[in-house]
């Protein structure tokens, strides 16, 4: 078969199936046993915790969204779990996180109260940016979380920026700067990795590689699918991590956030993962079929996996688990109730926060 009948096989393949027997493939071999860390049963139990409370909340946002409390858009990181929780694991008070649109997963993790973040989604005056920014656009100094950005790619070249601060006022803070897939093929990202290394600065470059970005196949938008070795021409290193296993990315992150604190300049992590809504709130994610979704579902659910380990090992009994998901079940509701009844912004805000040159 000729060069060109192989591609358009290839296509046509992906086309009508899905890339989800290479989704899972890839995520499968993507580290080798050595890479992941070993969780003492104190880290297992908090790195479900702080997985559920983000699958629970973002359940509840898209019920709200349904309803017609959230309005605009909404992206879910229903999935994708594991990334955030195991980097969050490997990093220390000061340093920052900055992400795209996909963020309410980031600020949970960060620890901003899930209060603050459900009000600014239905928009009221106790969100995080007055219910004035809604779910792209949230903030959080106090939790070195600095957005939350609705233009795709933007996050690349402000968390160089952070990370150059960070050289700047000689501190060791390192600056976790996340984007997807689709972002990947933006050129300020390019930019903010020759600055990066040109001063080799303290940012390590989280791609979240879900495979769809906005509703296409990453093997049908990118001339090049591994990723991790996009910084080759700036001397950036990289690699793939299994990003449905938050072991993995512990270990990937404890590696590369000290090897940034020591001075060695940027890195690359592209984290294998899959979301399992579509790409906002709006997209029926019909390129895709629900086998698909059902597979990874099944055989890769970062908590699950998580929640597996704990009973086999003994770390936890049912009833524990349970007891768990009631607990964030609860905070999630309570964040729900607030976001409904807390009172919605006086119109004179509508010119408060207003850059004036």
């Amino acid at each position: 078969m000729s060069d060109e009948r192989a591609g358009a096989a290839r296509l046509q393949d992906i086309e009508q199936n899905g890339p989800a027997t290479e989704v899972a493939s890839i995520v499968e071999s993507a580290v080798q046993p050595s890479q992941i860390a070993e969780f003492t049963a104190e880290e297992e139990r908090k790195a479900y915790r702080d997985m559920l409370l983000i699958r629970r909340f973002e359940e509840k946002a898209g019920q709200l969204y349904g309803m017609g409390f959230i309005g605009g858009f909404c992206h879910l990181y229903i999935g994708q779990e594991a990334v955030v929780t195991g980097m969050q694991m490997a990093i220390k008070d000061g340093d920052q996180v900055i992400t795209t649109y996909r963020d309410h997963g980031h600020m949970l993790a960060c620890g901003m109260d899930p209060k603050g973040v459900m009000a600014e989604l239905t928009g009221r005056r106790g969100g995080y940016s007055k219910g004035k920014g809604g779910s792209m656009h949230m903030f959080s100094v106090e939790a070195s979380f600095y957005g939350g950005h609705g233009i795709v790619g933007a996050s690349a070249p402000l968390g160089t920026g952070l990370a150059f601060a960070n050289r700047y006022r000689g501190n060791d803070h390192v600056c976790l700067t996340y984007f997807g897939d689709g972002s990947a093929n933006q050129g300020q990202v390019y930019e903010a990795f020759n600055m990066a290394k040109l001063w080799d600065l303290p940012v390590i470059f989280v791609i979240e590689n879900n495979k769809y970005a906005m509703g296409t196949s990453i093997e049908r938008s990118s001339s090049t699918t591994d990723l991790s070795q996009r910084g080759r021409s700036f001397d950036i290193p990289g690699e793939q991590v299994d990003g449905m296993d938050v072991r993995a990315v512990k270990a990937a992150g404890d590696k590369v956030v000290k090897r940034a604190r020591d001075g060695r300049g940027p890195y690359i992590l592209e984290m294998l993962t899959y979301r399992y809504r579509g790409h906002s709130m709006s997209d029926p994610a019909k390129y895709r079929t629900k086998e698909e979704v059902q597979k990874m579902r099944t055989e890769s659910d970062p908590i699950e996996q998580v929640r597996a380990r704990m009973l086999e090992k003994g770390f936890a009994q049912e009833d524990e688990l349970k007891a768990i998901d009631k607990e964030v079940r609860a905070i999630v509701n309570e964040a729900a109730e607030f976001s409904q009844s807390d009172p919605e912004p006086d119109t004179s805000e509508l010119y408060t926060d207003i850059l004036k040159t």
